[in-house]
């Protein structure tokens, strides 16, 4: 799955040969393999059915407290819901059936279902959310006007968020009506579309944050960001949304944009008041950290780097003038400058592709936040993941790293009986089992439960599998 300032320096880096040079490479070092690694246990704790003999391509897996349920997606279209301790697997609803008219996109590795989210109240009867929750996906319906429009490249398709409306939260099956219209973005290329879609786990009912929903928008794809989306603060993409789903405040009166938004009353002309934070190239993953509320989000690299970032309200994480800590340009990046502009919130850690750690295909991915004592050895780590290889790494989640791959130490994965291993190796022994071609990634993906579990998905052999002390 896989602008300003920086136009001067890439017209200068035309004529000045040395400077050149420096973009062909990042000067990080190879992540650690050894030093600090962690072993965990892993098991395998469900399966998901596969569509036409092609395996469940699972994106995210949540907790629904109010339920007792663990619910999963496939990017094809069904939610399933998945009992406590993995036994059940029933499916709550297909969202590709065509009796809700949302006609999933999920033709190649990127397009499909990509996130879904329950709102806080879900399971509380009476209260405005309740039996509501979100879901947000490619869509073939790409022959009306849309809310966010990329000025540029071809109408591919569009990316929409829904929301549906349970009658009974607690039911097998959804028993709702056909979901209601929320947001809608026209993607101007095939590739960097949605991302996550989640409430922050931490708010409670009457603080400032309690319902609000966030959304990671990418860039709107190609490569480079050749509409130049992210630093703008005027287009909706290479962002990150905050919004209030249940009020109707916004452009389209379809949601609300709340008033505590970083850019709501900016001098910026046109700032949008629906970003949170900007310059995001792909960001497919975020998470809070439980102790002090920090936020943490996994932002998937051009050409040379991965990295993740610490975001706070208005943050610029650079992108497209800078790749990772370095100045991006076409040819690579400008080592010459790092980490330059003290009004651009730089990574905490990062790696370079081609790290033997994770190969050549690289796109990172995660990330959770270990505060519990269900996994004594990883208390106070921040987990994430390279999702082609299924490599697993970790940083201090109480000394946050500043920058470069030193802050970074792996994590292995120890079946029951057998040695440490991979994620990708352990799909491919599944595959053998199924009698399928062994898989060449992981597509990997984190799910959370309340209790402390995590859990470790993919798109290759259907198999959930959870991480134990």
């Amino acid at each position: 799955m896989i602008a300003g300032p920086f136009r001067v320096i890439a017209a200068t880096a035309l004529t000045v040969l040395p400077l050149l040079a420096q973009r062909t490479t990042t000067p990080l070092a190879p992540i650690d393999s050894v030093k600090s690694a962690i072993t965990v246990h892993v098991a395998e704790f469900a399966s998901i059915p596969d569509i036409e003999g092609v395996a469940a391509r699972m994106m995210l897996l949540i907790d629904e407290p109010g339920t007792r349920r663990l619910f999963v997606n496939d990017m094809r279209g069904p939610i399933y819901s998945v009992s406590s301790d993995g036994r059940s697997v029933t499916r709550y609803i297909d969202i590709n059936d065509s009796t809700w008219g949302v006609n999933v996109h999920s033709q190649g590795r990127e397009r499909g279902f990509q996130s879904f989210a329950f709102h806080p109240q879900f399971a509380q009867s009476g209260t405005p959310g309740y039996g509501k929750f979100y879901t947000y996906t490619d869509s073939r319906n790409n022959e009306v006007t849309a809310d966010f429009r990329p000025g540029g490249g071809t109408n591919t398709h569009h990316t929409v968020l829904h929301e549906w409306t349970a009658r009974t939260a607690g039911a097998p099956a959804y028993d709702g009506g056909p979901p209601r219209e929320v947001v809608r973005f026209e993607q101007p290329f095939p590739n960097h579309n949605g991302g996550l879609i989640a409430f922050n786990p931490l708010a409670r009912a009457g603080s400032a944050d309690f319902g609000l929903l966030y959304m990671g928008v990418a860039d709107g794809g190609s490569g480079g960001d050749p509409l130049n989306t992210a630093q703008n603060l005027a287009s909706g993409f290479g962002k990150l949304f905050r919004i209030s789903p249940l009020e109707r405040n916004s452009a389209n009166a379809k949601y609300g944009v709340p008033s505590s938004n970083p850019f709501v009353r900016a001098s910026t002309p046109n700032a949008l008041g629906e970003i949170y934070a900007y310059g995001l190239r792909n960001p497919q993953r975020f998470t809070w950290d439980p102790a002090n509320g920090n936020m943490f989000l996994a932002d998937i690299g051009q050409n040379l780097v991965e990295e993740v970032s610490l975001v706070t309200a208005g943050a610029n994480l650079g992108w497209n003038v800078w790749e990772g800590s370095f100045g991006y340009g076409r040819e690579g990046v400008d080592t010459s400058n790092a980490r330059g502009d003290p009004k651009v919130t730089f990574p905490l850690v990062e790696f370079a592709h081609g790290d033997p750690s994770v190969g050549a295909r690289t796109a990172v991915t995660g990330v959770h936040v270990f505060r519990s004592a269900a996994i004594p050895a990883m208390r106070n780590k921040v987990m994430f993941g390279d999702n082609p290889s299924g490599q697993l790494f970790y940083f201090d989640a109480d000394k946050l790293p500043s920058g470069g791959s030193q802050g970074i130490h792996r994590v292995l994965l120890k079946p029951a009986g057998a040695a440490p291993t991979t994620l990708l190796q352990l799909v491919r022994e599944q595959n053998a089992k199924q009698g399928k071609p062994a898989a060449t990634r992981a597509d990997l993906r984190f799910g959370a439960a309340a209790d402390g579990r995590v859990f470790l998905l993919n798109k290759a052999d259907g198999t959930i599998r959870v991480v134990m002390p």
